[in-house]
């Protein structure tokens, strides 16, 4: 039967067979990496700070909680969802990424990390 460690690398594994995404991360609410294909330890506590600040400014203004955080740049686009109280999905993408489908696959995977947690 395999761990919950290598569930959560499968998701992100079947995560990037959508395409266009050049990196993910599974990482604690607190920004710490559980589960990632790329080694940046500043990029995943900068993930859980910007969705943190986003889901503080939301609830300022009485909106509920953010679904997602997008953030686009030159070199393509970061995407932070939450996937459960205690973790967060990330992915970066190429600049050409399609978002519908990324979103669809990434809603899928963050379920699914929820219940693995």
């Amino acid at each position: 039967m395999p761990t919950v460690a290598e569930m959560l690398e499968k998701e992100l594994s079947d995560l990037k067979r959508v395409g266009n995404i050049e990196a993910s991360a599974i990482i604690s609410r607190d920004g710490l990496i559980m589960t990632s294909d790329v080694h940046a330890e500043t990029f995943a506590a900068m993930s859980a700070t910007m969705l943190g600040a986003a889901e503080t400014a939301t609830a300022e203004l009485r909106r509920g909680v953010p679904d997602r955080l997008i953030v686009e740049f030159k070199e393509g686009k970061i995407i932070t969802t939450g996937a459960g109280p205690k973790a967060l999905l990330v992915v970066m993408t190429s600049p050409e990424a399609g978002l519908g489908l990324i979103l669809v696959e990434m809603e899928r995977a963050a379920d699914k990390i929820k219940g693995l947690l």
